[in-house]
């Protein structure tokens, strides 16, 4: 798919870089969760946080919508405000225990998806013993 520009967009279906894009929204909830669970944090913080022990693989723009949606649904709070030395109000989040809950179910089924997804990848052909199911004509 093009843009306007006529330029091809890296982030669309058919590019490799875009299976990245797609991963990082589908966890950035679950991250987000699961760097709380250490602190309460303000978002550019989390931001921060996840860019550097990700070894900078996953970088963000914006949480704001994450937060949102996490707040929404009671597993995240604001927990303090602070006026940093540039004047900036910071908003500081913790996670709920509905939070904690949510991340555990969250971390499971990643887990079990991508656990899935791996042992499809290694498999050297479809016929495998493991696969349940033989060649098929």
């Amino acid at each position: 798919m093009e843009k306007e520009s006529g330029k091809p967009n890296p982030l669309k279906s058919g590019t490799p870089a875009s299976i990245r894009d797609l991963l990082k929204k589908a966890t950035t909830e679950m991250l987000v969760l699961f760097a709380l669970q250490f602190k309460s944090m303000y978002t550019y913080e989390m931001m921060n946080v996840i860019e550097r022990v990700s070894g900078g693989v996953l970088s963000f723009n914006t949480l704001y919508q994450a937060i949102y949606r996490l707040q929404e649904f009671g597993y995240i709070a604001e927990s303090g405000k602070m006026v940093s030395e540039d004047n900036r109000v910071r908003v500081y989040f913790s996670i709920t225990e509905e939070g904690r809950d949510y991340l555990e179910k969250l971390i499971n089924e990643y887990r079990t998806v991508t656990g899935a997804v791996d042992r499809i990848l290694a498999l050297k052909d479809l016929s495998s013993p493991d696969t349940g199911e033989g060649e098929r004509t």
